[in-house]
């Protein structure tokens, strides 16, 4: 399994699913925030597939018309993001 890439796919997802947004309207809005991706891109996100860049997901919180931390997950959601980051080694 391929290492997970970014924290906030799923709450992308999430909230785009929640405004009734397909890839392609939000990759559509995105590109009016300045940032130039495709709807494949935007799915590799969304698949925790692809690292985000401040920058970029500054633009998708604002195409998305969310603030920023509310594309992090919280609360347990967090917890086991970075435990998927920082799996446990077992003892040696």
């Amino acid at each position: 399994m391929k290492a997970r890439q970014n924290l906030v796919g799923p709450r992308i997802r999430q909230l785009r699913y929640q405004l009734g947004l397909t890839q392609n309207e939000l990759s559509a809005r995105i590109c009016l925030q300045g940032w130039d991706i495709s709807r494949a891109t935007l799915s590799q996100i969304e698949a925790r597939l692809r690292c985000v860049t401040d920058y970029e997901f500054l633009c998708i919180a604002r195409a998305l018309r969310m603030p920023a931390e509310s594309l992090l997950p919280t609360g347990a959601g967090i917890k086991r993001a970075i435990s998927e980051f920082f799996p446990e080694k077992p003892a040696d």
